[in-house]
């Protein structure tokens, strides 16, 4: 996992192919003003969802892990909190993992928890579980989807 400001973007790009092209995007284009929908950046394997989900408590929250994509989060507008717990300590797997959505929940407890602000983003790799959208009210976000390996 990765936390950082999105100014500092430059630091993470050398570890995937496509990390430019999404900071590169995400930089040039007010995503605030933008309606929710997904952005292709690069077919399948790189595009950006934005999002306005509604806050949830931290009760509520359940620790996820994707293995065909990294996810590059970017909270919009208010602050976001997430979740994380190493993918290695995750043991209380809820259901079974879904191949069409990438996705696997569990109900473990999260390690730590820390909270984002517009201008910041965290990178989440297949070996991190991450619980999003931990807050209050109506969010806006980007999250950008880039293919493990490309």
């Amino acid at each position: 996992m990765i936390i950082d400001a999105l100014k500092n973007s430059e630091l993470a790009e050398c570890l995937h192919p496509a990390f430019k092209l999404v900071f590169d995007y995400v930089k040039s284009h007010d995503l605030l003003q933008t309606a929710p929908g997904r952005i292709e950046l690069d077919g399948g394997d790189v595009y950006i969802n934005v999002v306005e989900p509604e806050g949830k408590d931290k009760s509520e929250a359940v620790l996820e892990t994707h293995d065909e994509y990294i996810d590059i989060q970017f909270p919009l507008l208010g602050e976001e909190t997430f979740a994380w717990k190493s993918r290695s300590d995750l043991t209380n797997i809820r259901g079974e993992y879904d191949m069409k959505d990438d996705i696997a929940f569990y109900t473990d407890e999260a390690a730590f928890c820390f909270t984002l602000h517009p201008g910041e983003f965290a990178v989440f790799f297949p070996q991190d579980g991450h619980a999003p959208c931990i807050g209050r009210g109506k969010m806006k976000k980007a999250i950008a989807k880039v293919k493990v390996k490309k």
